[in-house]
């Protein structure tokens, strides 16, 4: 059987990627493409309690940027192994919100963790398993920040950090897309969400064609 096709979606905080992925969920259903959701950190029943212990720790001590970035790998070694490989390999497609590089956007850029550690992680857990798409949804970290407010949720450990944190963050899921053009699209997720929506069709409809 042929390998199914892997997507993921990347943005900072209040770029709105909940409401894309519901989206582009409607968009490959229309197009009668299998496909199964999932997300990072998470994905299955042991991943998602790392994702627990990141997010929502019940300690208050405090973790370390090196024990985040490995516990970000541990459960991504769970995910790729039990679930991605899995659906790729019978055929399906796999959308997942973040993957590897929401490892060098937060705990690179973010937490100043040395790209080479990063690197050295992503070629032995990740490989060549990388997304053949990934959509970038792009916006100033001020304005996600109001976004966010106005949502009015709980905000977990790393949503609660400053400002210039995501500045970091994003500079670099920038640079990423910079040096990686083809497989990362930006979208413009500053904008009305029917020309965010249109900026995601259009990305789709030309991976569809090429694909």
């Amino acid at each position: 059987m042929m390998q199914g096709k892997f997507i993921s979606i990347e943005g900072t905080e209040g770029a709105g990627k909940s409401t894309a992925l519901q989206f582009i969920k409607q968009y490959l259903t229309k197009n009668n493409i299998d496909v199964v959701w999932t997300r990072e950190p998470g994905g299955t029943e042991l991943a998602e309690e790392i994702r627990r212990l990141v997010l929502h720790p019940m300690s208050f001590e405090e973790i370390e940027p090196e024990t985040e970035l490995l516990l970000m790998f541990a459960a991504r070694a769970q995910h790729m192994k039990k679930y991605i490989l899995p659906a790729l390999n019978s055929g399906k497609w796999v959308a997942t919100d973040r993957f590897i590089d929401a490892s060098y956007a937060y705990q690179g850029g973010g937490r100043g963790i040395a790209m080479d550690y990063i690197t050295m992680l992503d070629k032995w857990i990740v490989g060549s398993t990388y997304p053949q798409l990934t959509l970038l949804l792009d916006i100033a970290p001020h304005q996600g920040f109001e976004r966010a407010e106005k949502r009015g949720t709980d905000k977990d450990r790393i949503e609660q950090e400053k400002m210039d944190f995501f500045v970091r963050v994003r500079d670099v899921y920038l640079e990423r897309a910079k040096q990686d053009p083809e497989r990362i699209k930006v979208i413009d997720a500053s904008v009305p969400l029917f020309a965010v929506e249109n900026q995601i069709r259009d990305v789709l409809d030309e991976f569809i064609k090429r694909r």
